[in-house]
C-alpha cells in the first residue's frame, strides 16, 4: 500500500506518493494562489492527486492514507484549519471537503513544523526514538515536538511554536509582535539581517571583509554569505557566524533543558551547513545544558528529509 503526503504552502501545494520505505516514488506541484477561496485550493489538491495517482497505475483503493502538512492551527479530529493567516482560513474544514473528491479511506492533517517533526521521528533523524525534537531555520524557526511516540500540541492544537521563546528582553522586534524571540535571531532572516549590519558597519569604518564580494557574486546577501566568508578565514564574517551560533545555541539548549529529548534535530535552509554548523554549536549547547556530564546527552543532529519533510511528514500522519 502507498501513502500521499501533501504539503501545503502558502506558495505551492506538492503532492507525493510515498512508499512502504518512506520513499517519495512521483510528486508534483501547482501554486497555491492563496487568498482566492479554500475550496478551490482544495479542489486542485484533489486533482493533483488523482493525476499522480492515474499517472502511477493506480487506483485511491491502493492510498491507505492521505495526510496533509498545513500552515498554522489545525484539528486533526474535525480535519480542519482552525487559523492560518497567510492562507486566509479561519475553522476551514479542509479533510471534510477532500473526502466529497477523494474515497482514500483514511486522512489526516497536522501543523506543517508537526509534521516534519513527526516525519523525522519515524523515518529520518530521530528514527527510533520516543522523544525528539525538530526545528526548522528559515523564514523564521518554525518547530515540532515529539513525546511518547505522539506529537505534542498542547489542549489547543496551537503548541510548539518554538521559534517565539525570548532569548533577548526588549531585543530585535519579531513579526509575532514580541521583542527578543529566538526566531529573530537564529532564523535564516535573522542572519542575513546579522550580515547585513556587519556590511555596514566595515563600510563604515573602511574595514575590508570577503562578505562583500561572495555577496556582490551572487547578487544579494543570503544566509550563506557569512558561513562562505568564515570559510575563506574573513575577520568580520567570523564575527557575524560567532555570534548566529552563540544565539542559535541558546535557543536549542533551552529546548534540551526544557523536552530533554533523545534526538534534536536541525532542519531549514541553515542546515545545508551540516556538519560544520554543528560542530560550532555542539559544544556552546553543552556549555549551557542542565545536567552536563551527569545525565546522558541530547543527540543533535541534522535533520535527514530535507525538502521532503513536508510530504514525507504528511504520508506518515497516523502511524
Amino acid at each position: 500500500m502507498y501513502r500521499i503526503g501533501i504539503d501545503l504552502g502558502g506558495t505551492n501545494i506538492a503532492v507525493g506518493i510515498v512508499n512502504e520505505k518512506f520513499e517519495i516514488i512521483a510528486q508534483d506541484s501547482v501554486p497555491t494562489l492563496s487568498g482566492r477561496p479554500g475550496e478551490e485550493i482544495v479542489a486542485d489538491m484533489a486533482a493533483l492527486c488523482k493525476k499522480l495517482i492515474a499517472d502511477n497505475g493506480l487506483t485511491e483503493a491502493d492510498i491507505a492514507v492521505l495526510g496533509i502538512a498545513a500552515p498554522g492551527i489545525v484539528d486533526d479530529e474535525s480535519g480542519c484549519v482552525i487559523y492560518a493567516n497567510n492562507l486566509g482560513f479561519k475553522n476551514f474544514p479542509i479533510l471534510p471537503l477532500l473526502r466529497k473528491h477523494l474515497s482514500i479511506r483514511e486522512m489526516h492533517i497536522e501543523n506543517d513544523a508537526n509534521a516534519a517533526a513527526w516525519g523525522e521521528a519515524i523515518a529520518g533523524a530521530a528514527k527510533g526514538s520516543k522523544s525528539s525534537v525538530m526545528i526548522t531555520l528559515g523564514t523564521g524557526v518554525g518547530g515540532g515536538i515529539i513525546d511518547g511516540g505522539k506529537v505534542f500540541k498542547g489542549f489547543n492544537s496551537a503548541a510548539g511554536e518554538l521559534g517565539h521563546i525570548v532569548i533577548e528582553v526588549d531585543g530585535r522586534p519579531c513579526s509575532c509582535g514580541r521583542k527578543g524571540c529566538w526566531e529573530a535571531y537564529s532564523s535564516a532572516t535573522g542572519l542575513i539581517n546579522m550580515t547585513k549590519e556587519k556590511l555596514a558597519e566595515c563600510e563604515s569604518q573602511n574595514r575590508p571583509t570577503a562578505m562583500t564580494e561572495i555577496a556582490a557574486k551572487k547578487g544579494k546577501v543570503n544566509g550563506r554569505t557569512a558561513f562562505d566568508g568564515m570559510r575563506a578565514g574573513d575577520e568580520a564574517a567570523t564575527e557575524v557566524v560567532n555570534m548566529y551560533a552563540k544565539y542559535l545555541a541558546s535557543g536549542i539548549a533551552s529546548m534540551i533543558n526544557i523536552f530533554q529529548p533523545e534526538v534534536l534535530s536541525i532542519g531549514g535552509g541553515i542546515s545545508n551547513e551540516g556538519q560544520y554548523l554543528l560542530d560550532l554549536v555542539t559544544p556552546l549547547v553543552r556549555e549551557q545544558q542542565y545536567g552536563t556530564g551527569l545525565v546522558p546527552m541530547t543527540d543533535i543532529r541534522i535533520a535527514r528529509l530535507r525538502n521532503d519533510a513536508g510530504i514525507i511528514g504528511a504520508a506518515v500522519l497516523g502511524m
